[in-house]
C-alpha cells in the first residue's frame, strides 16, 4: 500500500515538474526593461508554480487550494515532493534547470545547498522590496537575517517557535514531596535528588530517578542546562571574536553540573546512548520524574502516562549560579521561500510573485492554510482555535498545505491553538515568553568554508569530550585536551573565519 501511495506521489510529482518548466514565462508579461516596473494585470488568474516538502503519505485533497486561488486570483500548480527525497529533487532540479518559480527549502540545513547558485546570481534578491508589501514588510529582521547570504535577503519564511525548550516535571511527585516548580539551577538539583532519594511516588521503594535523558546534547537536556548557567548559543563574541560554547567556563559549569547528577544517580546511566523514545519511556512509565527538552511534548507525554492520575508542569527561566537565565534559540524558521531567476523572468513577474505571498500573510488566509475551513476543520473557542478531532481528515485536507505558511503568529495573525489540556496550554505561553530571553546563535547567518568541510567531524570530538568527562572517563584537564586537537585539526581556522565573516557582516 505504502509503495502504491509513494508511486502516486511521484506521479504527481514529474507531472506538475512539466507544468512547473511552462509555467514560468506564461505567468505575466515582461516589463520593458524588466525593471521597476509593477506587475501586469493578468487577463485571468495568475500561474504560480511552487515546489513543497509532503511529509505524509499522500498527496493532499485540493479543498484549500481552491479557496486560496479563488480569493488570490490564481492557479497553484505545486509540486508535492515527498519529504525524504526532497533535497535530491532540489538538486537535481537545479541541475536541468526546471526549478519551479517558488521554492520552499525542506529545513535550514537545506540553505547550504544553494549557497553558490545565490551568489552566482541564480536566485532573486527580495529584501529591498519587502517594505513596499503590507503583509510581508512584517516579517521579522532578526529572521531573515539567518535565512541571509552575504548580508543580503533572497527568501521569506515560515516561523517556528525561536525556543520551545524548558522543563517538564511530574507535579504531583512534586506536591508529595512538597516542592515547588524550580526557579534556578539549584531548586532543580533538589528537585532531582528528592525524586531519586525520597520515594516520590509513594509506593515504598528506591525505584526513581530525578532525570530522563537521552544521546542528544543539543535537543537533550545538556544545552538547555547549559544556557541556564550563561553558555553563549553555539558561539559567542569575546572582545570582537567568535568563540566555540564550549570554550566558556559556563560550559565547564555545566559539564561539572551533569557529571555530579550522573555520579549520584539522579539521571540515567546509560544517557549517551538512550535513544528519544526510551527516555520519554523512563518518563511515561513513572521511572524519572523529570524531562528537559521541548516544553510542547507535554501533551503527547502525558497521554501515554502508565500512571492516569499523574500530574505534570512546565517550568521556564531557570536562573544559573549568577542569578541570569536565558535560553537558546534556533534561527527562527522551519523553511525559507526563494524564487529562481531560470522561472521568474522578470522583477515584474517577481512583484506579481510577492503580491501573492503578501495575501498569503493576511489573517484570513493564514489560519485557512494552517487550521483549514472554520465550521469544518476547526472551530472558535475563547478566540482561540479548537482542531477537529477528526485527524484523518484534518491530515488529508490541511496539514500538507501548513508547509506552504509564510510568517507565523508573531507576524501574520494565526489563531493560537486551543488546549483543553492545561499543562500544554501553559506551555505555549512559556514558549511565546522565552522569547524575552533568547541567547541567539552569532554565527547562524555566516559562513565558514572550513566548517562546512569539516566541521562535523570536528564536532564529534567536543560530543565524544562532552559525555566522557560527564561518566567520569576524562577530566578537565583531559577535556581540554580534546578542545585542542580540535583547535589543531582545523577549529583554529573555523574561529577565524567566522570571526572575519563576522566583523564583515558588522560593517
Amino acid at each position: 500500500m505504502m509503495n502504491k501511495r509513494v508511486s502516486m506521489v511521484m506521479a504527481a510529482v514529474l507531472s506538475l515538474t512539466v507544468a512547473a518548466g511552462c509555467a514560468s514565462s506564461s505567468t505575466q508579461p515582461a516589463a520593458n526593461d524588466g525593471k521597476n516596473a509593477a506587475p501586469a494585470t493578468p487577463a485571468g488568474p495568475t500561474k504560480i508554480s511552487i515546489m513543497a516538502s509532503l511529509k505524509i503519505p499522500e498527496v493532499p485533497t485540493d479543498t484549500i487550494q481552491k479557496l486560496v486561488e479563488e480569493k488570490t486570483n490564481t492557479k497553484l500548480e505545486i509540486q508535492w515532493v515527498p519529504d525524504g527525497s526532497y533535497d535530491e529533487k532540489m538538486n537535481a532540479s537545479m541541475a536541468t534547470g526546471t526549478l519551479p518559480q517558488v521554492l520552499y527549502l525542506k529545513n535550514p540545513a537545506s540553505l547550504i545547498l544553494l549557497k553558490d547558485a545565490i551568489r552566482n546570481n541564480q536566485f532573486w534578491e527580495v529584501g529591498p522590496l519587502l517594505k513596499d508589501y503590507p503583509n510581508l514588510k512584517k516579517l521579522l529582521p532578526t529572521i531573515l537575517n539567518n535565512t541571509s547570504v552575504d548580508g543580503k535577503i533572497y527568501a521569506l519564511y515560515q516561523e517556528t517557535p525561536l525556543s520551545r525548550q524548558g522543563v517538564i516535571y511530574r507535579k504531583d511527585w512534586a506536591d508529595n514531596l512538597g516542592l515547588a516548580a524550580p526557579k534556578s539551577t539549584d531548586d532543580l538539583y533538589k528537585m532531582l535528588k528528592a525524586f531519586t532519594e525520597n520515594d516520590p511516588d509513594k509506593n515504598g521503594k528506591k525505584d526513581t530517578i530525578g532525570l530522563a535523558d537521552r544521546n542528544d546534547l543539543i535537543y537533550g537536556a545538556f544545552k538547555t542546562v547549559s544556557s541556564y548557567f550563561g553558555t553563549p548559543n553555539n558561539w559567542g563574541e569575546k572582545d570582537g571574536k567568535l568563540i566555540p560554547e564550549f570554550m566558556y567556563p559556563a560550559y565547564m559549569d555545566t559539564l561539572k553540573y551533569f557529571l555530579k547528577l550522573h555520579k549520584e544517580g539522579l539521571i540515567n546511566q546509560d544517557f549517551p546512548v538512550t535513544s528519544k523514545t526510551d527516555q520519554q519511556n523512563l518518563f511515561q512509565t513513572g521511572k524519572a520524574g523529570v524531562y528537559i527538552g521541548s516544553m510542547a511534548d507535554v501533551i503527547s507525554l502525558n497521554q501515554k502516562m502508565t500512571n492516569k492520575d499523574s500530574k505534570l508542569d512546565v517550568a521556564n527561566r531557570l536562573t544559573g549560579p549568577d542569578g541570569k537565565t536565558g535560553i537558546w534559540s534556533i534561527p527562527g524558521y522551519g523553511s525559507a521561500v526563494f524564487f529562481p531567476k531560470s522561472a521568474v523572468k522578470t522583477e515584474a513577474e517577481l512583484k506579481g510573485i510577492l503580491t501573492f505571498y503578501d495575501k498569503m500573510m493576511s489573517p484570513e488566509l493564514t489560519n485557512l492554510i494552517y487550521y483549514g475551513i472554520e465550521g469544518k476543520h476547526y472551530t472558535l473557542k475563547d478566540g482561540k482555535a479548537q482542531v477537529s478531532e477528526d485527524s484523518k481528515m484534518t491530515d488529508r485536507d490541511v496539514k500538507p498545505y501548513q508547509a506552504t505558511l509564510i510568517g507565523g503568529q508573531s507576524t501574520n495573525g494565526m489563531l493560537t491553538g486551543y488546549f483543553t489540556y492545561d499543562a500544554k496550554a501553559k506551555a505555549e505561553d512559556l514558549i511565546v515568553d522565552n522569547n524575552k530571553i533568547l541567547i541567539n546563535d552569532p554565527t547562524a547567518p555566516l559562513d565558514s568554508k572550513t566548517y562546512t568541510e569539516k566541521g562535523v567531524r570536528l564536532q564529534d570530538i567536543i560530543k565524544d569530550a562532552t559525555y566522557n568527562f560527564i561518566i567520569g572517563k576524562i577530566d578537565e584537564a583531559g577535556f581540554q585536551k580534546e578542545v585542542d586537537r580540535w583547535k589543531k585539526e582545523g577549529g583554529d581556522k573555523i574561529i577565524e573565519e567566522y570571526t572575519a565573516a563576522y566583523q564583515k557582516a558588522k560593517k
